[in-house]
């Protein structure tokens, strides 16, 4: 019986396998210890998007479960809601109903389940599915997590002053737009803006030319606070329904010269990529590690504390950014990794973000996306963002066998993948997110 909601289950038990046989590669991203969430349909079939299951290479149509009436209780009535169009519905439900499904699919797919035949007409191979946003986004919250990458970056613009007062305070963050978010493979045009070019005293409208990406955790909250309540640190968990990868692409030439006073706009609200699959942290139980803080920081205030916050409030999920430029592809070569880091690094939990956001009374809605900020360790191959990888653009880095970049050239693709693995344990992978930069239109 699970007593809070750090501890592990019976759905992360190593020694349990499935009778889909994708599912047992040890080298898999969706073991039968995972089971993530998205929202897709068959590939060019015109019918509309529901919820799905990863299960190894399949996925198990939620739709399809639903109507088949193959589970009772709070496992049905989830279902029920995960075969929707959205999964705004299931993430409203709260954590019981949530655990409660999982637990069903978990036995269903298990090895000798009673289950198999009827769950098994339930699954379309991922090869042959299309996917969309998993929820309907209300609202976009980025935050500033990783201290790493505040400090790197505010060395370019501040040397004096890297690391502003309030950063070991609080969690840094600002309201970004929806609209624009999309699923992994995303294409979008170079974006514009006004820019000050060196040299120049003046602006001038034109394409950016310091276009980045930034590699980001994002969050989808579940039930969410009635507007004037706010949500406890210790309780915040609760409120998250899963994460996914996310690129938070960012134009640093337009952002460098709009963000003073009030922050970033047409530097970041032109494409938002998101992975399809949303992985639950009940998933991510083994992998649950106490965040890292010097000694000399302060503590932080009340409000974002909690004992099982300092215990095992971070989670180590390893990330990874490659690029693939034209070239490359045109000549059949892999994409190239650009660096790799891991989640635990990140100076605030997910659980702090949520406590904070909250703390004014603002309002959460189930749907709405939290982003983790840039995520960058301490070496400086684990850097989040090109910004970093190239000092401020100082620095090309080597791509291929014979180019270079600063930063994201026209037909570029970049490609982020997450997974955790550890001695003891089910390795558990978030798939991958991928976009391409295309030139910009005419204006």
């Amino acid at each position: 019986m699970m007593t809070d909601r750090t501890q592990i289950d019976a759905t992360n038990d190593p020694q349990r396998r499935s009778w889909v046989s994708s599912a047992n590669r040890t080298d898999g991203d969706f073991p039968i210890q995972n089971l993530p969430f998205a929202v897709f349909r068959p590939r060019r079939s015109g019918t509309t998007f529901r919820g799905g299951v990863a299960i190894g290479d399949q996925i198990v149509d939620l739709s399809a479960m639903s109507r088949a009436g193959i589970f009772s209780g709070d496992a049905a009535v989830a279902i029920n809601a995960g075969g929707e169009g959205t999964l705004n519905h299931l993430m409203q439900l709260g954590p019981t109903k949530w655990r409660a499904l999982r637990r069903a699919l978990f036995d269903s797919l298990s090895e000798g389940s009673a289950l198999q035949p009827r769950v098994a007409a339930c699954l379309v191979r991922q090869v042959d599915a299309e996917y969309s946003v998993a929820a309907k986004i209300g609202d976009f919250t980025d935050f500033y997590s990783s201290i790493y990458h505040a400090t790197a970056v505010g060395r370019l613009f501040r040397p004096d002053c890297p690391l502003l007062p309030n950063y070991r305070w609080l969690p840094v963050g600002y309201h970004g737009r929806s609209s624009s978010i999309e699923i992994s493979g995303q294409r979008f045009n170079r974006p514009v803006g006004q820019r000050l070019l060196p040299g120049q005293s003046d602006p001038t409208l034109g394409p950016s030319l310091r276009l980045d990406y930034e590699f980001e955790l994002g969050a989808f909250v579940g039930e969410g606070n009635p507007l004037g309540s706010s949500i406890p640190v210790e309780n915040a968990e609760s409120q998250i329904f899963g994460l996914c990868l996310l690129n938070d692409w960012s134009a640093r030439d337009i952002q460098a010269w709009e963000y003073q006073p009030l922050g970033p706009f047409l530097a970041k609200n032109f494409a938002t990529t998101i992975s399809p699959w949303v992985v639950s942290l009940q998933a991510l139980a083994p992998f649950r590690v106490p965040p890292t803080r010097r000694a000399d920081d302060p503590h932080p205030l009340p409000y974002l504390m909690s004992e099982n916050n300092s215990a095992t409030g971070a989670f180590d999920i390893q990330l990874e950014a490659f690029l693939e430029t034209s070239v490359m592809r045109d000549k059949g070569e892999a994409p190239q990794r650009l660096s790799s880091t891991t989640f635990r690094h990140s100076y605030w939990t997910i659980a702090q973000l949520i406590a904070h956001h909250t703390i004014n009374g603002c309002n959460l809605t189930a749907g709405d996306l939290i982003g983790t900020g840039t995520q960058s360790g301490p070496a400086s191959t684990e850097a989040g963002s090109l910004l970093e990888l190239s000092a401020g653009g100082k620095q090309p880095i080597p791509i291929g066998h014979s180019e270079h970049r600063t930063f994201l050239e026209d037909g570029d693709e970049v490609i982020f993948r997450g997974f955790c693995a550890r001695a003891g344990a089910t390795r558990i992978g978030f798939g991958e997110v991928s976009g391409r930069v295309l030139p910009a239109r005419e204006f």
